[in-house]
């Protein structure tokens, strides 16, 4: 397989080039205090992941006011309206993966790179900034008003991109979580690059779990697929 068959790499953001799980861990023990800090990266993570598969979970991030009053109540950590409403707020600062910027810089010399992400324009709008604008294309749940896994999301997407000439087969969609990206995709068929942000870091995170699907590439890092790149296209 060769990447020249390529014109765009549409990317999942967060989880992918956006470090939401660091970012939520933060604000948690920023506003929680000693509670905060003796609950482990698993206990509140867990609990988000279980909060956002609620059937009453909204879109992301206003969803995360929610979900912080969830976890303060299975963690028993102090709660009000400021903190809810700061967690959803603080996506603002969420940090890229330290290979995000400069990987992107490097892909964008060669492909279109586009933006696929189950969060609102407002807060892809600072992500972005943060990644130091790469995309070409924004496609958020705004746009498509269906989030991934839907595969309405996926043919939204094509949809966008084929009215600039880009075709099914020009696409490699590039993301960290197998239940919302890889493991869809490849079932409707796409190129797909799972970028394994915890590779050898226990169970999944902030990501709801699903079972594993083997893509057509796999990194460890955003950085190694860049690198794979270049050392086949210069």
């Amino acid at each position: 397989m060769s990447f020249k068959q390529f014109k765009a790499l549409t990317f999942d953001v967060v989880g992918t080039l956006i470090d939401f799980e660091a970012g939520i861990l933060a604000h948690v023990r920023e506003v929680a205090g000693d509670a905060g800090k003796a609950c482990s990266d698993d206990d509140i993570l867990k609990a988000y992941r279980e909060a956002r598969a609620s059937t009453d979970s909204g879109w992301w991030p206003d969803d995360l006011e929610r979900c912080y009053h969830v976890i303060a109540s299975r963690l028993g950590l102090p709660d009000n309206d400021d903190y809810a409403k700061g967690l959803a707020q603080s996506v603002k600062n969420f940090p890229a993966f330290p290979d995000s910027v400069e990987a992107l810089k490097r892909l964008r010399k060669h492909f279109k790179l586009v933006a696929t992400t189950n969060s609102q324009i407002w807060a892809l709008n600072h992500m972005a900034e943060t990644l130091d604008q790469p995309f070409d294309v924004r496609v958020t749940v705004d746009d498509v008003r269906f989030e991934k896994p839907d595969p309405q999301f996926f043919a939204y997407t094509r949809g966008v991109l084929a009215t600039q000439g880009i075709l099914f087969e020009h696409i490699l969609h590039v993301a960290q979580s197998q239940y919302h990206d890889i493991g869809v995709a490849m079932r409707l068929g796409y190129q797909t690059c799972w970028i394994e942000r915890r590779f050898a870091q226990k169970g999944t995170g902030g990501t709801l779990e699903s079972e594993r699907t083997e893509p057509h590439y796999h990194f460890t890092s955003l950085a190694q697929l860049a690198d794979a790149v270049e050392k086949e296209l210069g």
